[in-house]
């Protein structure tokens, strides 16, 4: 299962714009409040309750399933769904279009459109195609904080009582909480894994629901006390031992730079990268220059992208009628409109002021 386009129509900032997506690696990049993290909780919201489908249900059972899974998602004001309409006057409509491709073995397009008025509280339309069986996939988000060292608990607080966490937090600990498969990995899975393990430099254990990295030379340590880029990367790490993460999955992850020393931005491109080789179609949203470099170095030098990985990166940004814009490069050079860049080279201007503004 590969995401291949988004178009959006009067859905929250965005009146109306257009995404083709990398079956490989989406770099997403723009200021605040430019929409980058609601593209891929929509996409997210979307293609997840087609994941858990099983045998023959019908479309108003998915229409109830990705009903629920945008108000847990987004969680708007009492549940009302119309507050992700754009705010304008009048009746106005959302309109979200995900095409998708099937698994490997069909090469059809298949559509799904969702659509809901601005005055609606509790109810969506859905017009998907229902003939041909969709093959197991597994969409997972990654939000910016970690929660491997809390999965102990969260999942039963969440189920109990009303946390004030979006339903991501909640997904994924579900998938935490998933016990290692039985039997000998995949060649894919077990390339991946000796990779991440050469990257934080040992393994996960996990005993009663509580997770422990495993350091050569060095023993066990409690997550609660590694590093939150470590606890990061050995989320995906203990992931992709479970089997939630593998080959037809789509990971979305939202700002992986969050509360990381900027040291690990290559270990976290390296960990990407393998999990686009293994399969995994990826879209990820960075304020970070130093993810974002890092990939452009492979998008950029051929001999160092050997795998010839599309890596597309993708800047929103406000246009001069204050209206969200899109383009799309395969080179962070070929951008207009880069936040991360910006930001860079005002740096660098305002310390060459410092330094030579007397002369």
């Amino acid at each position: 299962m590969k995401i291949l386009s988004l178009k959006l129509k009067e859905f929250m900032l965005f009146e109306d714009i257009e995404f083709d997506w990398s079956s490989n690696i989406n770099i997403i990049c723009g200021e605040n409040s430019t929409g980058k993290t609601s593209l891929l909780k929509i996409m997210y919201a979307g293609m997840k309750p087609l994941s858990n489908l099983q045998g023959e249900i019908g479309k108003e059972k998915i229409s109830e399933g990705i009903l629920k899974k945008l108000q847990g998602v987004f969680r708007p004001e009492e549940m009302k769904i119309g507050r992700l309409v754009s705010r304008k006057q009048g009746s106005n409509t959302a309109d979200i279009e995900i095409i998708y491709s099937n698994g490997k073995k069909s090469s059809k397009k298949e559509k799904l459109n969702i659509s809901f008025g601005n005055r609606k509280e509790k109810h969506l339309n859905l017009e998907i195609n229902l003939k041909e069986k969709i093959e197991k996939f597994d969409p997972i988000y990654l939000p910016p904080k970690e929660m491997i060292s809390a999965t102990e608990h969260f999942q039963t607080l969440y189920e109990e009582y009303h946390l004030d966490f979006e339903e991501t937090y909640y997904d994924l600990t579900k998938l935490l909480d998933r016990p290692l498969k039985k039997g000998a990995n995949s060649i894919e899975q077990s390339t991946v894994l000796k990779s991440f393990e050469g990257i934080i430099n040992g393994n996960i254990v996990q005993r009663d629901k509580r997770f422990y990295l495993k350091v050569k030379g060095k023993g066990e340590f409690e997550m609660g006390l590694v590093s939150e880029g470590y606890r990061k990367l050995a989320t995906i790490l203990y992931l992709i031992s479970s089997g939630s993460l593998n080959k037809n999955s789509i990971l979305f992850w939202d700002e992986p730079e969050t509360n990381m020393n900027p040291k690990m931005a290559k270990a976290i491109v390296d960990a990407i990268v393998e999990l686009a080789k293994m399969g995994v179609q990826v879209f990820i949203t960075t304020h970070d220059y130093f993810i974002q470099q890092t990939f452009n170095l492979l998008a950029s030098y051929p001999n160092t992208n050997k795998n010839n990985l599309d890596i597309r990166f993708i800047s929103l940004y406000n246009d001069e009628n204050n209206k969200i814009k899109a383009e799309i490069a395969s080179e962070t050079s070929n951008l207009k409109h880069n936040s991360i860049l910006q930001e860079f080279d005002e740096f660098y201007r305002r310390e060459q002021d410092l330094i030579y503004g007397d002369e």
